[in-house]
Parts: structure tokens; sequence; C-alpha cells
């Protein structure tokens, strides 16, 4: 079995995915690893490359063209980059089989668009999330899947603090995109002085707002990390609250955490919801300010964090493993490959121009629309910045900026949280 993934790069949790997925399939099925970026951080396309996968850069479309040609299944892996919009619509392809694997949950901004739904040979979401789509059940059930794809490591119980309170770790985004502004007013409002440790690359408006606490020494900003299991080694509290509207799926930093047994704390959002029991692997708050009363009971009590890290570290092990999302892709492959290969117009679900491109993935197709475009917006994954920066003076593009109102600043607009990947 011969399959070919399409996506625009190896990096991030689809990178990380990627590899552990690779090296949990069996040797006999061959993969490519079609990139339509060239590779800035080689470590996961490194992995991938170690345990048998051929990892390459797509020079041309022609190029994309033939290999699709030479596989038996080619999936794209999907989430709103502007190289993959392009090589839909605009890729010569000969009838294929073919797959998506949506790292965007669909439920915000970024759309998926339906169309590509429709398209598709089968349609995969990496979270069951996804499948509460209001228009999904419109669609051919038969084709669409849910596939994991964050995966926790092997169970490790930490160990308990022997006096004073336990550490508590936040690990992910440390930018108000995604990571939620009330994250430091719960930390503030504890009765105890508790210690909180940040993992990531901050922005700066976040430690702004920690510089701003009546208690900042509660905070300690740690950086970037490549070992995520050595830094939350000496923490039992896993404190994730993230923006209502994010755009996440697989959300790998939860699914680690709690298969080395830290109790989390997040918000009632559908992807998180997915992967934490309330009460049974973790505790789920309704309100940002719920989650004060929640850390607290936390942080006070040692039976509760002993059942609840229990759990955690069971049920990662026994649902969020490298070995049942391969064994999940094979049935699906296997169940694709006795269907003949069909020619696909995927430029019919999302347009000709990276102007069309750009609005799928804002809005449904004939919904009412007026972009916001923040002035001098950075060119995150996704956002209207970055179609301009790969598509320069592109005349839809263009167009979409003269129709648009500039966003409100200080506040996530629809562009700002088109991110992903």
């Amino acid at each position: 079995m011969k399959i070919l993934h399409v996506m625009p790069h190896l990096g991030g949790g689809v990178g990380k995915g990627h590899a552990a997925l690779r090296a949990a399939l069996a040797s006999d099925v061959e993969q490519t690893y079609l990139l339509l970026e060239a590779p800035l951080d080689r470590r996961y396309a490194d992995l991938i490359k170690a345990c048998g996968g051929d990892v390459r850069f797509a020079e041309n479309l022609a190029e994309l063209a033939r290999l699709t040609r030479e596989h038996d299944i080619v999936q794209f892996e999907f989430w709103n980059h502007p190289r993959l919009f392009e090589c839909l619509a605009r890729t010569d392809f000969a009838a294929m089989r073919s797959v998506f694997w949506a790292h965007v949950s669909g439920l915000f901004t970024p759309v998926v668009p339906p169309g590509l739904i429709a398209e598709a040979g089968r349609f995969v979401f990496s979270t069951e999330a996804s499948l509460t789509i209001p228009w999904l059940s419109d669609m051919s059930q038969n084709r669409i899947a849910v596939i994991r794809s964050g995966f926790g490591f092997p169970p490790r119980l930490p160990e308990r603090a022997v006096e004073g309170l336990p550490e508590t770790a936040y690990l992910g985004t440390v930018d108000f995109i995604k990571m939620n502004p009330g994250f430091f007013e719960v930390v503030d409002a504890l009765d105890l002085d508790a210690l909180v440790r940040i993992w990531g690359q901050c922005s700066a408006s976040v430690v702004a707002r920690a510089l701003a606490m009546n208690h900042p020494q509660r905070i300690r900003f740690c950086g970037q990390t490549a070992a995520p299991a050595a830094a939350l080694a000496n923490a039992e509290i896993f404190f994730y609250p993230l923006q209502p509207g994010h755009y996440g799926t697989a959300e790998n930093a939860l699914v680690e955490a709690m298969s080395l047994g830290l109790v989390p704390v997040v918000l009632n959002n559908p992807a998180e919801a997915a992967i934490v029991q309330d009460g049974q692997t973790g505790l789920v708050g309704e309100t940002i300010d719920q989650c004060v009363e929640l850390l607290q009971s936390l942080l006070t009590s040692v039976s509760l964090r002993d059942r609840l890290s229990r759990n955690a570290a069971s049920a990662m092990a026994a649902t969020r493993t490298p070995l049942h999302s391969a064994r999940a892709f094979i049935d699906l492959w296997q169940s694709l490959l006795a269907e003949p290969r069909r020619r696909h117009d995927f430029a019919s679900a999302i347009g000709d121009t990276p102007g069309d491109w750009y609005a799928a993935t804002q809005r449904l197709p004939g919904a009412a629309w007026t972009p916001i475009i923040e002035p001098g917006a950075p060119t995150s994954k996704g956002t209207f910045a970055h179609f301009e920066y790969v598509f320069p003076h592109d005349r839809s593009l263009a167009r979409l900026r003269a129709d648009s109102i500039a966003g409100p600043v200080g506040e996530m607009s629809h562009d700002m949280i088109a991110v992903a990947g």
C-alpha cells in the first residue's frame, strides 16, 4: 500500500503526530510526505525518515500531479494554509483515491469548506468535537471519520509534593490568540500562593498581563522546550484554559500532560471537553471564574489529585496512542482501496483565486461576510497577511483588503484566530 501525504510542512503538532504514526505503522505501508514549503524545522522529518518514510519538497505542481498517479491513496493534511489551497485548486490531478485529515476543528474559523468534504473520498477529523458541526449531518456519514492526532507519553505518575503546595504548569501557545486572558485573573484570585510555570514562547501581551498581576511572583516564564515530559516533571496540575473559539483539535500538550498524570483544569470548550471527563480525568470549568474554585480544590486535596491523576494517565494510555490511530488509518485506507480512482474538482469547493481561498476559510458558501483585517497584523499561519505574503500583489486579495473593515484594536478578529497547523 503506497500512501502520498500532501502537506504544507511537517512542523508543530502535525509533524509530531505523523512521526509517531510512522513509527507505529508496519513497514509494508510505504509513505511519501510531499511538502509544499521547503522545510525549516527538520526534527520530525528526520524522525519520519529514520522510520522508513520518504520526505520530499514539491518543486512544482506538475511534480505533485505526477506523484499522485504513482500512489494508491493521496492524503491531504488539511488546514488553512495558502499553499495547500493553491495545490488543491491549481493542480491537474489525475483520477485518484483521496483522503483529507483535518487539523482544524471546523467549529469556528477557520472553516472547513463543505464542498471539500463532498469531493473527498474520505474526510477525517482529528477530534470528536467536529462531529457536532451543524451542517455535517447533511453529508454522507459513511465517508466521515474521526482519527486522533494527539498522543501521550508512556504513563508516569508525578512525584507528590511532600510539603508545601503542588506545582501547576501550562505548556503550549503562550499568546492570547489561543490562551485565555483570564488565566492570570484565576492565578491572582487564589487564596494560596501557588507557583505556576508557563512553558512556551511568550507574546509581549502575555508578559505584560502577568506583570500587571497583584501577585506576579506566582508566575514563572520558563521559555520554549523541546522536552515537554521533562518540563512537566515537577508539576501535578495542568492549568489549560483556552479561548472559546480557538482553532485546536489534537491539543497535544493537554494529552501529554494527562498521560504523565498531571490533573487538567480546562474550560468547557469542545476540543478540551472531548479529552477531559469532568470529575473523572480532570476538572472542567463552565466559566473562567469557576476555575478559581477548581484549582483551589486540587491544591488543597491530595486524595482528589491522586484519583484524577491515575484516571487521567490510564485514560490516555487506553485511548491516545499512535497504535490506535495507525490501526484506524489502516482500516480506512483498505476500505478506500476497494473503490475505483475518480477525478476531483476541488476548485469548485474553494474557488480559483487566493481571495476565494481565504474567504473559504472564513465563512460558509453563500454566507454574508465582510473581511475584518487588522492593520499591520503578523503573517501567522492562515491569516489574511499570510495569504498576502504567499501571493504578493494578487488582485483578488487586494479587492478583499479594499472591502475590509479594520479589526478592533485589542480584540480578536476572525482574521486573528484563523491560525492552525
